[in-house]
């Protein structure tokens, strides 16, 4: 009824048994962008941003940035009949701010004239004018909002990618993905990494560092057996919907039957291992391996990005550990 506008690092889960609708556009690489352009936005097109309605107005309305429905709560607005015109500007707002925010600027500029001719037809010019000065006021903020339209594109490209990706995994989903790498020195400073893709995009609120604890001089296949088993521990991350091991077919198998012993998981998520060496990938529940060559260029790329980025972060780990024991102490 009265819609808000809100940002977030990833798309909330459902709660159960609400009715709330929730459209979501992104993600956008540049957040910083993203909120300095709604910032402006908003000065144009007041949207409500709060999760609950507050008892009396905040700031947002007093600054002129925000509708306010939450004035509907007191009982001269209920008896003037405030509630559709200000269900009517929420509404409005919204749509015009997300359409914006999705590259249809062109979309919404249109709209706004063709607006003002009718409320001007209809005589109601006061409210001519306003939309006049949205109009005009919206002409200098869509210069800002060029910092979008890279990230509109690498949204239309992930979903390319994407429809390709689960075409030759056979899968639904691979809107997350996990990869894994290890590093070592003949079983000294021995970790691994995990790091977190999401629409093809590297989310480091996610990437997590292992400190192997397996006291014997551990292999690749071990370290990958034990990186999975803390992993799958920690629900509260949420879980992938592909994983990427770095390694063969070993590697693959031992990851897995990590995941098997995981019964509300191990349905839901695909497991494949890059045999570098081989330029092989490996694909959890085909017998023959599929050659790097025969893949689409954007998904060997994805793929190569993937592993390049969970051993960069892997060796970052080894690294530090390796120059903090031989670093003297005093």
């Amino acid at each position: 009824e009265f819609p808000r506008i809100f940002w977030c690092h990833q798309k909330k889960l459902e709660v159960k048994g609400s009715k709330l609708e929730v459209e979501y556009v992104g993600p956008f690489v540049d957040g910083k962008a993203l909120k300095e352009t709604l910032k402006i936005l908003r000065k144009v097109f007041p949207f409500r941003s709060c999760r609950v309605l507050p008892k009396r107005p905040c700031l947002w309305y007093h600054l002129g940035r925000c509708p306010a429905p939450c004035i509907l709560k007191t009982k001269s607005a209920k008896e003037i009949g405030l509630k559709e015109k200000i269900k009517k500007e929420c509404q409005r707002n919204a749509e015009n701010v997300f359409r914006i925010i999705q590259g249809k600027k062109k979309e919404v500029l249109k709209k706004l004239k063709k607006e003002m001719r009718e409320e001007a037809k209809k005589e109601n010019f006061e409210e001519a004018a306003k939309i006049r000065d949205q109009i005009l006021a919206l002409g200098k903020v869509l210069e800002h909002s060029k910092i979008l339209e890279k990230e509109v594109k690498i949204v239309i490209l992930w979903k390319e990618i994407e429809e390709k990706l689960k075409e030759i995994l056979k899968v639904e989903r691979t809107s997350r993905i996990e990869a894994f790498d290890v590093s070592q020195i003949h079983g000294n400073f021995a970790v691994g990494s995990m790091i977190t893709f999401i629409d093809g995009i590297p989310e480091k609120n996610f990437y997590r560092r292992f400190k192997i604890k397996f006291t014997e001089k551990p292999s690749d296949v071990d370290m990958i057996r034990e990186i999975l088993e803390r992993r799958f521990k920690h629900k509260e991350w949420g879980f992938p919907d592909l994983i990427l091991i770095d390694g063969g077919r070993a590697q693959l198998n031992a990851a897995v039957e990590i995941k098997n012993q995981k019964s509300k998981i191990k349905n839901r998520i695909k497991i494949i291992s890059l045999a570098k060496k081989e330029n092989k990938l490996f694909v959890e529940g085909k017998k023959e391996p599929v050659f790097l060559k025969d893949l689409p260029r954007e998904i060997f790329n994805l793929i190569l990005n993937l592993d390049n980025e969970a051993h960069r972060f892997a060796i970052s780990y080894h690294k530090k550990l390796r120059e903090k024991e031989l670093i003297p102490k005093v």
